[in-house]
């Protein structure tokens, strides 16, 4: 088996997830990591068992670096003719997309997709936590509460937006800077598509980085 395949579908936050994000959305990173966490764990397993003969894992890793930041930027496309409108469900679908990249990028390393450090190690490359440690406490209730850490790090910077808006954000950096064209419609699909694109290049990297300069575990 190729290893591109079995990369191409990768839906959307499902809808108990999203509306409880929406409900809660000081808690949206915490919520989405946790449900990619069960949601990719198994297949980014498999992935790796079936597409892996005969390829490194660093060969592996950039295939689904290279695969999700295409879907990312498709997914953009798609929703950003909604502007405004869709400019949630972008950022949302967009935080998917990377977590998959994430579960798939630690399995081809080595690391189990399965293990519960994983979604804290996606927070902590997200940069809502400093250290996968402290966001592996917060996951499991203890530390600094979700929201405490959202306020501190993102909202007293961020202006006068959405609450949904301001803690989706750390989906990437890039669309703080010029997100307003995004939310325009037909205009954003190009601009949403670039954007999330370089969001997915600049997590990619970092999980390429942090994944590949460690021993699986």
């Amino acid at each position: 088996m190729a290893a591109g395949q079995e990369l191409e579908q990768v839906g959307g936050v499902p809808d108990p997830i999203w509306r409880r994000a929406l409900a809660q959305p000081e808690r949206a990173p915490e919520l989405i990591a946790l449900a990619a966490a069960e949601r990719f764990g198994g297949p980014a397993e498999r992935w790796v068992r079936l597409a892996g003969t005969g390829h490194s894992p660093t060969s592996l890793a950039n295939t689904a670096y290279r695969k999700h930041v295409r879907m990312s930027r498709v997914e953009g496309f798609a929703l950003g003719f909604g502007g405004i409108v869709t400019g949630a469900a972008n950022l949302g679908g967009l935080a998917w997309v990377q977590a998959r990249m994430v579960f798939y990028i630690a399995a081809a390393y080595g690391y189990d997709p399965r293990h519960p450090m994983r979604p804290a190690e996606l927070l902590a490359l997200w940069e809502v936590y400093d250290t996968p440690a402290e966001a592996r406490q917060a996951l499991d209730g203890l530390g600094k509460p979700m929201a405490q850490a959202m306020i501190e790090s993102k909202l007293s910077k961020s202006g006068e937006r959405r609450l949904s808006e301001k803690l989706m954000r750390y989906v990437g950096k890039r669309m703080i800077k010029r997100g307003a064209g995004r939310l325009v419609p037909l205009i954003g699909a190009p601009i949403s598509a670039v954007q999330n694109g370089g969001s997915t290049k600049d997590l990619g990297r970092r999980a390429l980085a942090y994944y590949g300069g460690q021993s699986g575990s």
